[in-house]
């Protein structure tokens, strides 16, 4: 009898929110998870830190930094074809998990860092989205040359960025230099990756189709239009969530 009622002692103490940081009650559009996984996420930080980073790796080895197989040149595929000098604008996925894994890791070792965090949460809201939005767009491109389980796994795991970038709340007030910050870097990324690569061509994330390509989904938008056109959003998308929820913090405060 003791080892079943020890289970789910452990289980509530797991999704209980004591000595975590408080919930501000946000309204759900802003903070849509239930309380208790948002604790379950901050209690099992280090197990998300770490998935962080094994993202992180994978998502350097699918751009094309290859230490492994060694059969392989190190530098291969897209890393291959981009300047040097724009490299830092090439890995946006791996890019926001590690901007993710530094700001949950920072803030369980009592260095919370809004800057980190709100990196974070732009890279994860907005590439969260925008890879399930392209994969989508332009499905029989990518199911052409993609073996369906990667496919898959693409697609859930870039929502899954989604669902940690709505913890940060926890940890975060989002001040507006942070979010200016973060507005700085991803739109920064957005001019060099549709309209003005600086070097060489536009450096957003390979896709399966020609960037002058016309698709019918678009009414006869072409690929490059497309791909920017959600980018762009979701870049605006992110300021206005993440100036929102400061707002909202505000208000709960001074109510």
């Amino acid at each position: 009898m003791a080892p079943s009622r020890a289970r789910p002692s452990a289980l509530r103490r797991l999704a209980s929110g004591e000595g975590l940081p408080q919930s501000d009650g946000l309204p759900r559009w802003l903070a849509p998870l239930p309380t208790w996984l948002e604790n379950v996420g901050l209690r099992l930080v280090w197990l998300v830190v770490a998935i962080n980073l094994l993202g992180t790796a994978f998502g350097f080895w699918y751009y094309g930094f290859h230490p492994l197989p060694l059969s392989d040149p190190l530098i291969t595929w897209q890393f291959a074809t981009e300047p040097v000098a724009m490299w830092p604008f090439v890995p946006d996925s791996p890019m926001a998990t590690l901007f993710i894994a530094a700001a949950f890791a920072a803030w369980k070792l009592g260095r919370a860092n809004e800057y980190l965090t709100a990196l974070a949460f732009f890279g994860c809201w907005k590439l969260g989205l925008w890879t399930p939005y392209v994969l989508t767009v332009f499905a029989d491109a990518f199911l052409s040359v993609t073996w369906l389980p990667l496919y898959a796994f693409l697609f859930v795991s870039h929502l899954a960025m989604v669902v940690q970038a709505f913890v940060l709340h926890r940890i975060s007030d989002f001040p507006v230099r942070a979010v200016a910050v973060a507005l700085a870097w991803y739109g920064l990324n957005d001019v060099v990756d549709y309209f003005v690569p600086i070097v060489g061509d536009p450096h957003h994330t390979s896709l399966p189709l020609a960037d002058d390509a016309v698709v019918a989904v678009g009414g006869g938008s072409t690929v490059l239009q497309l791909a920017a056109a959600g980018a762009v959003a979701l870049t605006f998308l992110a300021t206005f969530f993440a100036l929102a929820t400061r707002v909202k913090k505000l208000e709960r405060r001074l109510a």
